[in-house]
């Protein structure tokens, strides 16, 4: 009787950990939409600030390397220290940094301030990105790729609107509005202080170390691990620098090629990221019931056809190419997140931030070198470099099935 007594409490706390928290995932996705709605702003503007700085390429891939290494640099160290230590209000304040830059980033009237405005807000991403993903993983009820998908599929549909927004208020109002939007990083705080209250009370989520020791003991070998964790950063490098081309210079490329207005680029570039979210959601579901190495292989791979096309191909069916491109692309982040979660079990926030940085440090150190080469040649050799990029997708092959390894 007593055994069964000193049980029970510990079999209701597991049901609870076991059930799916909806509003918190949907507010996390939301907050996610606000912050990257935000971040968008930034190559959104490129554009505008060329014509009125008088920037060249280079300098515009120096924004934004400045930008994703801010971003990128400080994640793996949040996520660590908050799988330690767990800040429940880290989120509010990450989106304070991110208020200041865009404040800033409206009266910047020089490169240098741009870079410090761009850094700012770069610094509130690496402060989201690994907390807002553990607290997913929290939430998931064990879901975990669908908890990823949805927070993720909130962040690329942020990522699709802040074109149309620069389009719609920026371009023909100038880059002071840009202060405007501060009112969404004052949402997004509001949002987050409710979600650190949640956090505060549901500590219990947070597995025990005698879980996560006996995880580790059933997991595969130290250099297995290693191996595993060094292709899907490659996978995540083929990704990243490819998206980088598209997010960073997809407007470039159109008007140079096509010579569309600098509001249609904008448009083209929504319909692009818009695909980039409808496809996010896809591959966390897909990967809980196939396996997240199947959905990996198919989302990185799959887009190959597609970007070998795309340098050769008229606006509509350039247009219709980057949606199969941005679709099937997409789906990979949120199973290879989870698939590396799984590999190094009690450390999600460290491998969240880990992940989350090297895919912003990737993407600036791409921008960065793509401007460079398309200074030195042109735009549209810069995409038919990118296109054999998906074909890295193949290294996927020499991942171990995990969910094998798991029923037996």
């Amino acid at each position: 009787m007593t055994t069964i007594t000193q049980e029970a409490p510990k079999s209701a706390s597991q049901q609870v950990a076991q059930q799916t928290v909806f509003p918190i995932l949907i507010a996390l996705s939301f907050t996610h939409l606000l912050n990257d709605t935000l971040q968008s702003l930034i190559p959104a503007i490129y554009p505008l600030v060329r014509n009125t700085m008088k920037l060249n390429f280079t300098q515009i891939g120096l924004i934004t390397l400045t930008f994703q290494l801010s971003a990128s640099i400080l994640q793996p160290l949040v996520g660590l220290f908050t799988d330690k230590r767990p800040q429940p209000f880290s989120l509010a304040i990450g989106m304070a940094f991110t208020l200041i830059g865009l404040v800033s980033l409206s009266m910047a009237g020089s490169l240098p301030m741009l870079l410090v405005s761009v850094a700012l807000v770069g610094i509130g991403s690496s402060v989201f990105h690994p907390e807002a993903s553990r607290l997913a993983h929290m939430a998931s009820g064990g879901k975990h790729g669908m908890a990823q998908s949805l927070f993720q599929v909130g962040g690329n549909a942020g990522s699709s609107l802040g074109p149309l927004m620069a389009a719609a208020i920026i371009v023909p109002f100038g880059q002071f509005h840009v202060i405007w939007f501060s009112v969404l990083a004052l949402l997004a705080i509001f949002v987050m202080i409710y979600i650190g209250n949640w956090f505060k009370g549901n500590t219990h989520r947070i597995k025990p170390k005698k879980a996560v020791q006996h995880l580790q003991q059933q997991s595969l070998p130290p250099v297995r691990v290693v191996i595993s964790l060094g292709i899907l950063l490659i996978l995540i490098f083929s990704k990243y620098f490819y998206m980088a081309s598209m997010t960073n210079y997809y407007t470039f490329y159109l008007i140079d090629r096509f010579g569309v207005s600098i509001q249609s680029s904008q448009v083209y570039l929504f319909i692009f990221l818009f695909s980039v979210a409808a496809g996010t959601f896809f591959g966390g579901p897909v990967g809980d019931r196939i396996g997240r190495k199947y959905v990996i292989w198919i989302s990185i791979l799959g887009a190959a056809p597609f970007a070998l096309l795309l340098p050769y191909a008229n606006l509509f069916w350039t247009a219709v190419l980057s949606v199969f491109i941005g679709v099937i692309l997409s789906s990979a982040f949120s199973a290879i997140l989870v698939y590396a979660q799984e590999l190094v079990p009690g450390k999600v926030g460290m491998i969240a931030g880990l992940f989350f940085g090297l895919a912003f440090g990737m993407a600036g150190v791409a921008s960065a070198l793509l401007g460079k080469l398309a200074d030195a040649t042109s735009i549209g050799y810069v995409y038919q470099v990118c296109s054999y990029l998906p074909l890295i997708g193949l290294l996927t092959g020499f991942l171990p099935n995990l969910e094998k390894k798991e029923k037996q």
